[in-house]
């Protein structure tokens, strides 16, 4: 059974918002609450996918202070603008 797009989009949005770390939480929470809905059918898969990355990690790769792997350049890259602006 495929899941419901509107249950998808607030089980992401929860998962965004309790990362684990304070830090992430305040990151991806606002990133995905903004973006999460227009977001295409592979940006999300990538983002789900990145939501499965440890929070440590994640935090490096935002905050520019360790190399983002090759598959999550773009979406790094698109989450870094939108809590910079």
């Amino acid at each position: 059974m495929t899941e419901a797009p509107d249950i998808r989009l607030k089980r992401l949005r929860m998962r965004s918002w309790r990362r684990g770390t304070k830090e992430m939480d305040l990151v991806l929470g606002p990133f995905f609450d903004a973006e999460g809905a227009s977001m295409d059918e592979a940006t999300l898969e990538l983002y789900e996918d990145l939501l499965n990355e440890n929070d440590q990690d994640l935090y490096q790769w935002v905050s520019g202070q360790a190399p983002t792997p090759t598959q999550f350049e773009d979406l790094i890259t698109y989450i870094s603008k939108s809590v910079k602006s």
